[in-house]
């Protein structure tokens, strides 16, 4: 009986070993060099969730999704200033504190070793390679339609209709996407729809699928629903202007195809203008 009992210690210590996370200590980690008064460009091949900074001798920011900008800072707090504390000096090979660079799927550290200005072979920027990434996976958030309304109503507060994504225009109106926000698993379409002529618009519906981008035969095209998850607005009537948002959980479809968006009117003879929005237009969704 003590036996197998061992045999299955041994085999839960095995089996541990194989799944528990691989830890990181500072010695192992990779040095990056860097000299007071130029900046590091640390550059990620997706977009940065942040970036940590163990000390004050180092400060930073984002100037892009996929781009930390590090620098040395020597600036002191007012206390230390009245009492005339002198700013701290660094030589080579001084370790001034660890960077961390959280991607969506990876974090990468780095320790940060001083380096004259005087060489000639001052690091300006880095490539974050894959040998320094630890893959990382963050928990999936899912929004209640009361989170997605407040998401919806800042959006609707920003002044994006002047420069839309896209335009449609027939039958004396305009169809437009003002722009396309993601946070999370979630995609926002801000959309507005105009009526120049002098009759009032009952929306019968509006259509949101993927479609092929060339039709050569009718029975050939594919055409995929998609139905919002959560709209600010269920209005159906406008006599000028309607502005709503529009979300969907994340998807994606292939340059060959598009998203197409059609808004019909209620009547017989209603009125219908489709817009196509492609792939690249979600690519370059903003976040909030």
């Amino acid at each position: 009986m003590k036996s197998i009992i061992y045999i299955l210690l041994l085999f839960a210590a095995n089996l541990n070993a194989q799944t528990a996370s691989k830890e990181q200590i500072i010695s192992g980690l990779p040095e990056i060099e860097i000299t007071e008064g130029i900046n590091l460009h640390i550059i990620s091949p997706e977009p940065i969730q942040y970036v940590d900074l163990s000390t004050e001798n180092l400060t930073g920011d984002l100037p892009t999704s996929s781009i930390a900008r590090i620098k040395i800072t020597n600036e002191q707090n007012s206390e230390l200033k009245e009492k005339k504390v002198k700013p701290i000096a660094f030589f080579n090979g001084d370790k001034i504190g660890i960077i961390t660079v959280v991607g969506q799927s990876f974090i990468a550290q780095y320790k940060a070793i001083y380096k004259n200005s005087e060489s000639l072979n001052t690091v300006t920027n880095i490539h974050i390679q894959p040998e320094a990434m630890q893959p990382v996976e963050f928990d999936k958030m899912i929004f209640s339609n009361l989170e997605l309304r407040k998401f919806a109503m800042d959006i609707i507060q920003k002044k994006s209709e002047n420069n839309p994504i896209r335009v449609e225009k027939d039958f004396n109106l305009s169809l437009q996407l003002n722009n396309v926000y993601v946070i999370s698993d979630y995609i926002f379409l801000d959309m507005t729809f105009k009526n120049n002529s002098n009759l009032s618009y009952d929306i019968e519906a509006l259509k949101f699928s993927i479609e092929d981008k060339k039709i050569y035969k009718a029975t050939n095209n594919q055409s995929i629903e998609m139905t919002p998850l959560f709209q600010l607005n269920p209005q159906k009537h406008f006599k000028k202007n309607f502005r709503n948002i529009y979300v969907f959980k994340k998807f994606t479809y292939p340059n060959s195809k598009v998203l197409m968006i059609r808004l019909i009117e209620e009547q017989l003879s209603g009125r219908t203008i489709e817009m196509k929005v492609n792939y690249s237009d979600i690519l370059k969704a903003d976040t909030f």
